[in-house]
């Protein structure tokens, strides 16, 4: 007596076919962005990720020019805003605050970065995290900015202070903000 063995109608080919498919539309699946580009001007220290002393290898700051002059953006092209309320290296930005005005973590490294002339530091937030510094300043990013190149935080009012945009000098920009599609994007 013989067993017959029937053969899936697509075969071995079809099969393979099939799995190489699937393997490949579930690696693109995997890749997910924030809509922000990371192909700004002037790499910084790395070492910075999404949370504070990650390790991860994004780089912390660039610089890109858009209608503000060159200015600060994180490893995701966001534009860096400094918060006229803080004293010192001490964030007064916390809660509601924070969740508007994201705290931009401390790279496991602040070491200078081409393009950066100011001093890149860190301070430790009442949290516990260890927050980027720059000019001994805490920094953030801003819920509001949609794209690469947006500054709309740029001369507001809130939290109880002015919230300003900062260049690779330290200093805060001055000008209105609200711009969209900076360099490189």
């Amino acid at each position: 007596m013989s067993i017959h063995h029937a053969q899936h109608p697509l075969g071995r080919v079809g099969l393979g076919l099939v799995t190489a498919v699937a393997t490949v539309t579930l690696a693109a699946c995997g890749s997910s962005g924030s809509g922000y580009g990371s192909s700004s001007t002037t790499p910084a220290a790395s070492g910075a990720g999404s949370g504070a002393g990650s390790g991860s290898s994004t780089p912390a700051l660039h610089t890109t020019s858009i209608s503000l002059g060159t200015i600060l953006v994180d490893g995701s092209g966001r534009t860096i805003y400094y918060f006229a309320g803080d004293k010192g290296t001490t964030s007064s930005c916390t809660g509601a605050c924070a969740t508007n005005w994201p705290p931009v973590p401390a790279p496991a490294s602040t070491a200078s970065a081409p393009g950066i002339s100011a001093p890149l530091g860190s301070t430790t937030r009442s949290d516990g995290a260890k927050q980027l510094t720059v000019d001994g300043h805490p920094v953030y990013t801003f819920v509001g900015d949609k794209a690469p190149g947006d500054a709309n935080g740029q001369g507001k009012m809130l939290n109880g202070g002015l919230w300003t945009v900062v260049s690779p000098d330290g200093k805060a920009v001055s000008g209105s903000g609200t711009t969209t599609g900076a360099y490189g994007y």
